[in-house]
């Protein structure tokens, strides 16, 4: 067994005889004599092999990324170097055995490597030599160990749910696994664990937690993938603030094991409408404090046709100030902001410039006095400042000038590095309305309680219904959210009939669950954490992949082996399945 990790060395080593192992990192023939770095997990220490050497041949035929056992003495270097932890000493070699001979790499094993992704990602194996990878594995590690110590001495239980599971509505779309033994019939992998977690507040386990590999079949983005991981918990007898206060000691606790910060509790506590009319989001980031505004009834009676429409068809009037924005944001840049916010369906962008005092360009001379004045009471606009305005329907106002917000943050570089500000969304609407569907579906899902005090409009006034609903966000990212769950089995129903489910629809797709209920259920809820976005977070990426040891690509498939890929004709008969081309229609 490997005994010695290289950084493990120093000059406190001086004259010991260690045995290293690990691969070829790079080698050089300084007059005679050669020099290899031997790397391993921990990190580079300089070999030395003298012409005398009976390695000497062995040592110069090595190619880059051979895997080699290294026998030798400790010795101090003359040229130290700095950069590395081993850089006081090197070994000088008396034995060198080549375990196993390397091909010529497809890439240098190296942090600014040039290669393109789609290379990485072939050949993952090597990907993840690299520090950039490998070090964001190990931080992954040390975040799940921190988070399994916090709970543990909790008194939390760690429980596995099944993976193989029934398909249920009101999710994203799942993968689905045939069954071989029931002809006809398939399993679904999970979302999420939500109701055999809430079983498991039903069979008395009272606090339980898991780290739960979870599947959605969804379009995929640089911070989602089609198999992931949460860290899962549910308690029994709890309310939000209780779990709001245990999921904050729980990071308290990560970033000071991961990066040494001390985190300030409580975190900020905000509700998805606060956050929508300031952020256009309901995860917005605190790092840098340029917020919208609602200017709706300043324009009641506005000379400006457009905003006259919209108001006139109960429309919502949202304003973005960019300070110095005059100075920073030029004609063209105006232009393609315009563009960017129709992609998400607003009609245009207007915009005021401030300068000398004074309102002017863009829609500044339909600006009445009256306006002007309580457009600065309002937005406290100073000289060189740049107002924009989205005027549509409140979600797309709010959406689309949100999403500007983020954008000119990045093109102007206002976001720190070295920040992490983390808020609360809490009083999320029970239902959202889906075009698509010409329905109410669940904002969250249909076990997540309503306010008390709401109960009675779930089927009367669905859109001022709120819930007992909470996310943790972090940067920008939704890094965790849950709600408290339904326990009273007649709220349970009225929010299936809220939801358009009949009872034998209730009792066809969640009836084992629904038989729960008879035997007494807790009070209970929960939240689930998403591992790899924070793992992103606290490794300063913002591309999920790299916290993943082998992930999937855009397209939901994996490079390096192949999948997904066809199977034989046998398999599918097995499974009592046909393959059906339809590329001609």
């Amino acid at each position: 067994m490997k005994k010695i990790n290289n950084n493990d060395l120093s000059i406190k080593n001086l004259e010991e005889e260690v045995t290293l192992y690990g691969f070829v990192n790079k080698k050089r023939d300084l007059g005679g004599v050669i020099f290899f770095d031997l790397r391993d997990r921990s990190g580079i220490v300089q070999i030395v092999v003298k012409p005398e050497s009976e390695y000497y041949d062995l040592a110069s035929s090595l190619k880059i990324e051979s895997v080699v056992e290294v026998i030798g003495k400790v010795v101090e270097r003359e040229n130290k170097n700095t950069t590395i932890a081993t850089g006081e000493i090197e070994i000088d070699l008396k034995k060198l055995t080549l375990l196993s001979q390397a091909a010529d790499v497809p890439f240098m094993i190296e942090d600014d490597t040039k290669a393109l992704e789609d290379t990485r990602l072939k050949y993952r194996y090597l990907d993840i030599r690299r520090n950039y990878i490998k070090d964001k594995l190990i931080a992954r590690h040390k975040i799940v160990t921190s988070i399994r110590e916090y709970l543990n001495k909790l008194d939390f239980l760690e429980v596995e749910t099944p993976i193989l599971c029934k398909s249920t509505p009101e999710g994203a779309r799942d993968y689905l696994v045939p069954s071989r033994v029931n002809k006809g019939k398939f399993y679904a992998l999970p979302q999420s664990p939500q109701i055999f977690k809430q079983l498991l507040m039903i069979g008395g386990l009272e606090k339980y937690y898991q780290i739960a590999r979870c599947f959605r079949d969804e379009d995929l983005r640089s911070d989602r993938q089609p198999e992931f991981t949460q860290v899962d918990m549910e308690l029994s007898y709890i309310d939000e603030n209780d779990i709001m206060d245990l999921v904050e000691g729980l990071f308290v606790k990560v970033f000071k094991d991961v990066k040494n910060i001390s985190l300030k509790v409580p975190f900020l506590r905000m509700t998805y409408n606060e956050a929508m009319e300031k952020y256009g989001t309901d995860k917005p980031d605190l790092r840098y404090e340029i917020p919208l505004a609602n200017v709706t009834d300043i324009f009641k009676n506005s000379e400006f046709t457009v905003f006259q429409d919209v108001i006139k068809n109960n429309g919502y009037i949202s304003a973005l100030v960019i300070p110095n924005g005059t100075n920073l944001i030029t004609r063209k840049m105006i232009d393609q902001y315009t563009e960017f916010v129709k992609t998400y369906q607003a009609k245009g962008l207007a915009f005021i410039k401030v300068v000398d005092q004074d309102l002017t360009g863009g829609i500044s001379k339909f600006i009445t006095n009256e306006e002007q004045e309580k457009l600065l009471e309002t937005l406290h606009y100073q000289d060189n400042d740049l107002i924009f305005f989205v005027s549509d329907k409140k979600k797309i106002a709010q959406t689309a000038l949100g999403a500007l917000r983020i954008k000119i943050a990045h093109d102007l570089d206002l976001i720190p590095n070295d920040q992490y500000k983390f808020l609360w969304i809490t009083d999320f609407p029970v239902f959202e309305w889906s075009d698509e569907e010409g329905r109410y579906l669940a904002c969250h899902h249909p076990f997540t309680a309503p306010k008390d005090e709401d109960v009675d409009k779930l089927l009367t006034d669905k859109e001022n219904c709120y819930a007992k609903a909470y996310d943790i966000v972090l940067n920008g990212y939704e890094v965790g959210g849950g709600s408290i769950r339904i326990h009273d089995q007649e709220v349970q129903q009225k929010m299936f009939e809220a939801l358009g489910f009949s009872d034998e629809k209730a009792k066809e797709k969640f009836g084992f669950f629904l038989e729960a209920f008879n035997y007494g259920v807790p009070p209970h809820g929960g939240l689930a954490i998403g591992l790899e976005r924070l793992v992103m977070i606290l490794t300063n990426t913002t591309n999920i992949r790299d916290v993943i040891a082998f992930p999937k690509t855009a397209s939901a498939s994996c490079l390096m082996s192949e999948a997904p890929n066809i199977v034989t004709e046998e398999q599918l008969k097995e499974l009592n399945i046909q393959v059906i081309d339809n590329k001609n229609n």
